[in-house]
């Protein structure tokens, strides 16, 4: 297996959609290929997956384990992996958890992806600084992205020879390679009706203006272990699966089920039961924008505090607000929900929570705790919403990625827990 790495100054570079773009002419050309996204991303996974035809996971360098990373990392096949934000930018104060922490971590090289739209031999220097900025990350090639005409092309590869970077092509400016955005951000792979066309188009632009044998003998050969050290432990766990809750990290569900889970996918938004299961999970996602639909589900309401009674219930950000008692959608209109736990959370005054964490637990609940595994736990959080309310046993003491005390997060009642954020691995 061979791999490399995607990258950019900043974020709104083009990565994702030459990175799709590259994903799917890859497949065509008939080669295996398998894709990973650097950090705490939930969109672009399920972009990559369509793309390949195989499931893409994220690999995060703040918070998971070495050992973690380079498990998910292993495989058959060439490994493209997308960075996120710019190359050098992570959590603060010293940017960990970076796309170049991650090049350092595999020892892959990067490919910078640069905007070109509004520059010319200024594209030296852009590069020149990536380039030399840190010896331990190695940017083997240039992707020229964004840019006007056959001259603007030339303008920047004469600008750039110096420097004996390969520039591997040179993509124009294509209003059709846009994707639309909303709420959160990008909308999700599942509600882009025109995907596979999208991914066609994209396709067909990286193949006919990208050098692809160049870029695949760029690869670095890597040979990490896979890690199957996970605790044996047969049972059934129900997850809510559908457009209301759709944000589970792919790692999650491969230990799950390396541990001898039976994994009971159900949709809420379809007012299904919740299956008969030794634990239900609630995954993130977007209930707020179905707070009515869900809130009429009756069948699944009523069943999911039955299964309170009999199974451990955990929910994550979405799932967490639909365990509680009320959600207010951004119009002031108030949804009864489960009433499992004493929460209330509203939409009507959006207040972002975004960052990493580092989660105590002060309560342990099943579905999240082994009996050999770790109290700590790192995380991270997204989310608009505002607590109103939040009556009960707090779950976890949270400090967030500079180790700045933020206090008591999520509520555990009884068999019900969970919380705003996203558990991604034990620390």
């Amino acid at each position: 297996m061979s791999g490399l790495i995607l990258a950019a100054p900043t974020s709104g570079a083009g990565k994702t959609t030459i990175t799709l773009g590259l994903l799917r002419a890859l497949k065509n050309a008939g080669h295996v290929v398998r894709s990973a996204k650097s950090g705490p991303d939930y969109i672009d996974p399920q972009f990559h997956a369509a793309a390949t035809g195989r499931p893409c996971v994220n690999l995060d360098a703040w918070a998971m384990s070495v050992a973690r990373i380079k498990s998910l990392a292993s495989g058959h096949g060439d490994l493209i992996i997308e960075g996120a934000m710019g190359l050098f930018d992570g959590a603060p104060p010293n940017g960990k958890g970076s796309t170049a922490d991650l090049a350092r971590i595999l020892g892959l090289p990067v490919v910078l992806i640069v905007d070109a739209k509004a520059m010319s031999q200024s594209v030296a220097a852009l590069v020149s600084g990536f380039a030399r900025f840190d010896p331990t990350v190695r940017v083997a090639g240039v992707i020229l992205n964004r840019v006007g005409s056959d001259r603007h092309t030339e303008m920047l590869k004469t600008a750039l020879a110096p420097l004996n970077i390969p520039v591997l092509g040179a993509i124009p400016r294509r209003d059709d390679l846009s994707r639309p955005s909303r709420h959160l951000g990008l909308i999700q792979a599942g509600e882009m009706p025109d995907l596979e066309a999208f991914l066609d188009r994209a396709a067909a632009c990286v193949a006919s203006n990208l050098d692809l044998t160049a870029l695949r003998a760029m690869m670095a050969p890597s040979n990490w272990a896979s890690n199957a050290d996970i605790a044996q432990k047969p049972c059934r766990i129900a997850i809510a699966k559908d457009a209301a809750f759709s944000f589970i990290y792919p790692h999650m569900l491969v230990d799950w089920a390396q541990s001898g889970a039976t994994i009971l996918p159900f949709s809420p938004l379809a007012d299904d039961p919740v299956p008969d299961a030794d634990y239900v999970f609630l995954p993130g996602g977007y209930p707020e924008l179905f707070a009515r639909q869900l809130a009429g589900a009756e069948t699944f309401m009523q069943s999911l505090r039955s299964a309170a009674q009999t199974s451990d219930i955990y929910g994550e950000c979405g799932g967490y607000m639909t365990l509680g008692e009320a959600l207010i959608d951004a119009d002031g209109t108030a949804h009864k929900m489960a009433g499992l736990l004493g929460l209330t959370s509203s939409f009507k005054d959006r207040k972002l929570h975004l960052g990493y964490r580092t989660l105590q637990q002060k309560a342990t609940h099943p579905l999240i705790t082994t009996a050999n595994a770790a109290s700590t736990y790192s995380a991270h959080e997204f989310h608009y919403a505002t607590t109103l309310d939040a009556q009960g046993r707090a779950l976890f003491d949270a400090t967030d990625a500079q180790g700045t005390l933020l206090g008591p997060i999520g509520l555990i009642d009884g068999r019900v827990a969970g919380s705003f954020a996203h558990i991604i691995d034990r620390v």
